[in-house]
């Protein structure tokens, strides 16, 4: 880091907008992605607390427990993931390739967990295994999913703003930022930073996980609890938090026309690549949006937050796409 700013000047003359990419899919550890930025602030909690093994719970094909596991043998640490059935109808290549691949060659412990949508029950299942590693006389520092918990990831979106604002001396003003919107926490640091810094850019949320009225009330939540975490108020107005949900359905992890063509297109026009669950979806909003008119301006950058090893996982359903395009 800095993760560059690169321009997509084909998919910008299609869509009729100076559109431009924060490439974090190369913030460099274990084919990258926004959760290295935010692991930093997870792995600092836990070296301090002496923790010898690190204990996290994602979807199958969870970009997060891949950058986990590998920042963990990083540190000479061990890692034990939770894998939650999140998607369902789903292969066994799915359940078997992209990021549960690399789970495996990094050595994790996984756990299964048939609950995809009880972000209290899967955290509550962590504090069971972390009791039974405990037993074996492990130390073990747990990376939570749900809203109980401070936000300590969104810290590392905090200074990507600040990074972000460094570098638009040289790539010029923007005036819409699109990012996918999940957990929440890179949303809310990078929305956080830049009001902190002054800057009244557009953050836009793709949402990827639930609805807009539900992300809303998540994103305004996690944002009081940023604030109480750095004990810094901030001036985030209610039209600050933008959402649109117009490329969630069918639901979290699946793959609809839009957002299987946006990755297409985006490959095809640009040579970058985009993963089903969050960055393709991303781009399919971002998409829907310019054609509409509904961007707050010309000037969009597009956050890729990585997750290109997940495109594996869904290998047969992009044939399939792909076959019959052709």
């Amino acid at each position: 880091m800095p993760t560059p700013i690169e321009t997509l000047s084909n998919l910008g003359t299609d869509l009729g907008i100076s559109l431009s990419v924060k490439r974090d899919d190369m913030t460099g550890a274990a084919f990258g992605g926004n959760k290295v930025r935010q692991l930093e602030f997870y792995f600092g909690a836990a070296l301090e607390e002496g923790a010898d093994t690190v204990l996290i719970t994602g979807a199958v094909q969870s970009n997060f427990t891949r950058t986990t596991a590998a920042i963990a043998r990083r540190l000479d640490m061990d890692c034990h993931i939770q894998l939650e059935d999140r998607v369902p109808g789903i292969s066994d290549l799915y359940r078997d390739n992209g990021n549960v691949l690399l789970d495996r060659l990094l050595g994790a412990t996984i756990h299964p967990f048939p609950e995809g949508e009880d972000e209290a029950a899967a955290d509550a299942s962590l504090h069971t295994i972390a009791e039974d590693l405990t037993a074996e006389g492990r130390h073990t520092y747990i990376i939570p999913l749900g809203v109980e918990h401070p936000p300590l990831g969104a810290l590392g979106y905090v200074l990507a703003a600040a990074e972000l604002v460094g570098q638009m001396d040289e790539v010029g003003p923007i005036d819409e930022i699109v990012i996918a919107s999940g957990s929440s926490l890179t949303h809310i640091g990078l929305l956080f930073g830049l009001r902190v810094l002054g800057m009244d850019t557009t953050v836009r949320g793709i949402c990827v996980r639930r609805r807009a009225q539900a992300q809303a009330e998540r994103v305004v939540g996690r944002l009081r609890d940023l604030e109480d975490l750095l004990n810094m108020g901030v001036a985030i107005e209610p039209g600050d938090v933008n959402l649109f949900d117009g490329m969630l359905s069918p639901g979290y992890g699946r793959l609809n026309a839009a957002t299987t063509d946006a990755i297409v297109r985006t490959a095809r026009r640009e040579g970058l690549f985009l993963d089903p669950t969050y960055t393709g979806k991303t781009m399919a909003g971002l998409i829907h949006l310019a054609e509409t008119g509904r961007l707050a301006g010309d000037r969009v950058l597009f956050w890729h937050t990585g997750g290109q090893p997940a495109l594996f996982g869904y290998a047969d359903q992009l044939t399939r796409s792909l076959d019959r395009r052709a």
